[in-house]
């Protein structure tokens, strides 16, 4: 104990004293802490629903309503804004309505953006006044979650008619959802000899002369015009992902200020960069939106408050990447998947909590550590998974390294 001249307690030493005293006094015993651990990382399955339910409402979620022509590029932008394959991103859309189709990300339970897709949009056979009731059915339900319509024009189709008959009928009736022209496969008018992407903006007069009369076309009728062309790896095109960050500043530019910023988070990967065609490097994707989610909820002032809503959030990133691994599981196999690859973990855990107690730190620390946690559990379920795909057992060892290397990495990020 650290005394001045006069034999007294230093203030500050007193006061961390005092708190240690009060920590001690809160937890009891180990025995005592260990059943409290039990206690806090345990969910029942009816919980887990309805705390999904409650996040779900919570979320800053983005429905973006793809509109276009098949083969327009719309599956490349959900590609690029998620980073996910492109046969994932094929295998997740699901039927909707008659004329509609939708991909949640990173999952149904828990969605960050969801993706409205028009299927067969200029088929001679398609009603395309049912398309339009549909969509606005779509819109008149009230919600929370913020809205933009993409209308998705390949640069060399002049048959843009049924699109711009939509997008008027839409903005009409909604003029306050935000609505951007997006010009896509540019590539396709580059002159011969050009073989690689331009600066972006590209600065062609074989794209200029085409994009003027598009933008013709669609005049008066959209917010904003970005120049896009989300190509294949295979295509020989760098990047792969040529005018993502414009899409991104301009969706960022005309949604409320939550659902930018989560927008920005998920596009912290360069997602921009070659897809890595390994399940690691998907799953990626999902840890970092469940990671943005963990420290969106561990924000709050009370401590434990959010043990089982954090629970629950990593519950369901381990069930969803289960799926990637052709691992379906329950929320209670998941939970003990969970139980299973924390180990030392727990200890991290609670101290997140007792952070809160210590004033001047707050939520900002125990939230940058939610985050950094929920991220090393999502590498460590990664490995678990990969593991039980090559038909191996896991490796606790493996797993605990993989997650104090991926903690300690996720700290300085989350930070």
């Amino acid at each position: 104990m650290e005394e001045d001249g006069e034999g007294k307690i230093k203030p500050r030493q007193g006061r961390l004293e005092a708190f240690g005293m009060r920590v001690g006094e809160f937890l009891g015993n180990t025995t005592q802490v260990a059943q409290r651990t039990l206690r806090w990382f345990t969910v029942s399955e009816e919980r887990v629903a309805e705390i999904l339910a409650a996040v779900r409402e919570e979320l800053p979620t983005t429905e973006a309503l793809l509109i276009g022509k098949p083969q327009a590029g719309k599956s490349s932008i959900v590609r690029g804004l998620t980073g996910v394959s492109a046969e994932i991103v094929g295998q997740g859309f699901r039927p909707h309505t008659q004329n509609t189709q939708r991909y949640a990300y990173p999952s149904e339970e828990l969605p960050l953006l969801i993706f409205t897709d028009t299927v067969g949009l200029g088929d001679i056979n398609q009603n395309t006044e049912g398309l339009i009731d549909e969509l606005l059915g779509d819109l008149a339900q009230e919600t929370k979650r913020a809205r933009v319509l993409i209308l998705t024009v390949k640069i060399n189709d002049f048959a843009t008619d049924t699109l711009r008959q939509i997008g008027e009928r839409l903005r009409k009736q909604y003029p306050m959802v935000p609505c951007v022209l997006a010009v896509t496969c540019l590539h396709e008018v580059y002159p011969g000899a050009l073989v690689e992407h331009p600066p972006y903006p590209p600065d062609l007069p074989e794209v200029e002369r085409v994009l003027t009369a598009i933008q013709g076309d669609f005049a008066g009728l959209c917010d904003r015009t970005v120049l896009l062309d989300f190509t294949l790896e295979e295509d020989g095109f760098t990047p792969v992902f040529y005018g993502l960050e414009a899409l991104r500043d301009t969706l960022a530019d005309l949604l409320p200020e939550a659902e930018a910023k989560a927008i920005y988070q998920l596009l912290d990967e360069g997602a921009g960069e070659q897809l890595g065609t390994l399940y690691r490097d998907v799953g990626r994707r999902y840890i970092l939106a469940f990671s943005v989610m963990a420290a969106t909820v561990a924000a709050v002032p009370l401590p434990f408050a959010t043990m089982p809503v954090l629970t629950t959030l990593q519950v369901s990133l381990v069930g969803v990447l289960g799926q990637l691994y052709g691992q379906t599981l329950t929320p209670s196999q998941a939970g003990g998947v969970v139980s299973a690859i924390a180990g030392g973990f727990l200890a991290q855990a609670i101290g997140r909590e007792l952070i809160k107690f210590i004033p001047g730190l707050g939520s900002v620390v125990a939230a940058s550590w939610a985050a950094a946690y929920t991220w090393a559990l999502g590498e460590g379920a990664c490995v678990y998974f990969g593991d039980l795909m090559g038909g191996k057992k896991p490796d606790p060892q493996k797993i605990q390294g993989v997650m104090r290397e991926a903690f300690d990495a996720a700290k300085q990020r989350f930070n």
